[in-house]
């Protein structure tokens, strides 16, 4: 087992890691800029390390100061959680040369997967169905190709980011005279967040649900799928309510694609956590992109399966084999997950500022996942996720109805949230029922 980790993230995710350490007696590093040195995995930790001020590119995206930190500290591994670094193949390869272990897959199988172009490629390989499009790499030199290729895919299509993610550089394009002006602005986007233009075209599927699939895979030989997710319910791609398992999906057909997915772990020797994401209409799959890092929402996955997926992955990079074979693997119940975003329900801005007055949710089967508390100075340097809750129970009707309970009982004051929002969706009669949950869900609202 390994023996001290550096924790080279924040917030909710980072206590969840530290907490899944301690389990299983590994020591802990935080590194923190200064506008976290009161988060609780800070104080907690084993030891903590200041990293930067509190801009993401002078600390949490500084990668020189991750090394040093897990360097002066005697660590042996970086976990980089989701987001920030989670998913860079350089900072992976820098990990691993630097002599320390990367809890993630190897860089060159970030580097495969994270691309979509190659992702589609890999799936497409085995036989998994994609969604239609021009899969090939454009730049901004490309727009006179650009015309020709949409009388080909003919409109609606998205015009996408290589490296795109969380809802980054991505934009539908309807008509002819939105197409120059969109595809330069995804150009710059794709620039600006992922230093690379590099953009491809897809058509795009109205009304579509968007299921994931989580795997975990030892890079020795073994892999296995854990049910579904459905994700639909988003806003500006970014997802905001997921629950598992995705409803109303043959369970022949969930297996099948399950399987798929195994098949594409195996054949990549993929190490480490992951997730296949997937539209869904009209009982067929359409693969989009892999996650190759933990998902905000794995949680939901845990509550149903019983698996502890953070501690899969410090026992992987560890090199353990798997503890569970597919055989072994039962769901049970059902569970969703509302993120409590600060921002403004309506118009999603962002909301820093200082937390008045909190109280968490609690009872039978409620999970609150979150670094917050009464005092703590929410700042706006971060993603706007502040905690999450997840509710379980034996079926979809009393997960529901304890969502219910822990919406109603949670405060946060001083701030704005998205707690008013997730109300109302799980007090809409189409969500209750399970009907007419796509993309597009939020809309209606």
């Amino acid at each position: 087992m390994l023996d001290k980790v550096v924790i080279a993230n924040r917030g909710e995710i980072a206590l969840r890691i530290l907490r899944a350490c301690k389990e299983l007696g590994i020591k802990t590093v935080a590194v923190y800029s200064t506008a976290d040195r009161n988060l609780k995995h800070v104080l907690l930790s084993d030891e903590s390390v200041c990293i930067g001020p509190p801009s993401p590119e002078k600390s949490y995206l500084n990668i020189p100061a991750i090394i040093s930190a897990a360097e002066i500290t005697g660590a042996v591994a970086i976990h980089p959680g989701y987001g920030f670094l989670s998913e860079d193949a350089n900072f992976a390869e820098q990990v691993e040369k630097s002599g320390f272990v990367f809890i993630g897959p190897k860089p060159e199988t970030i580097r495969l997967m994270s691309n979509k172009i190659s992702a589609i490629q890999v799936m497409k390989n085995m036989g998994i169905p994609c969604i239609p499009g021009f899969n090939k790499i454009l730049d901004k030199k490309d727009i006179s190709m650009i015309y020709d290729i949409a009388k080909n895919i003919q409109y609606p299509f998205i015009i996408k980011s290589v490296f795109g993610g969380k809802g980054n550089g991505i934009y539908v394009v309807r008509s002819e005279k939105d197409l120059n002006s969109l595809f330069h602005i995804v150009n710059m986007a794709s620039h600006s967040i992922f230093n690379n233009n590099m953009v491809y075209i897809e058509k795009y599927i109205e009304n579509t649900r968007h299921i994931e699939v989580q795997v975990l895979s030892d890079g020795k030989g073994n892999a296995v799928y854990l049910s579904d997710r459905d994700c639909s319910i988003q806003r500006f791609h970014q997802k905001v309510l997921e629950e598992a398992p995705a409803v109303g999906i043959d369970n022949e057909l969930r297996n099948y694609i399950g399987e798929c997915c195994v098949k594409v772990c195996l054949e990549i020797n993929y190490r480490g956590v992951g997730t296949f994401e997937f539209l869904y209409k009209d009982g067929k799959f359409f693969f989009i992109e892999m996650n190759t890092r933990i998902q905000v929402e794995h949680a939901i996955t845990e509550m149903i399966t019983e698996i502890d997926l953070i501690k899969e992955q410090l026992r992987i990079a560890s090199g353990e084999i798997l503890s569970v074979k597919q055989d072994q693997i039962r769901t049970f119940g059902h569970a969703l997950e509302c993120r409590i975003n600060a921002e403004n329900p309506i118009s999603f801005f962002p909301s820093s500022g200082k937390i008045t007055r909190f109280h968490a949710p609690c009872g039978f089967g409620i999970r609150w996942e979150s670094h917050i508390y009464s005092g703590y100075f929410v700042p706006p340097h971060y993603d706007s996720m502040i905690g999450k809750i997840i509710c379980f129970g034996e079926n979809r009707e009393v997960s529901i109805a304890r969502m219910k309970n822990a919406l109603s009982e949670i405060i946060i004051d001083g701030i704005q949230t998205n707690i008013s929002l997730h109300c109302k969706i799980v007090n809409d009669i189409f969500f209750q029922r399970g009907e007419n949950i796509d993309i597009h869900f939020l809309k209606k609202f």
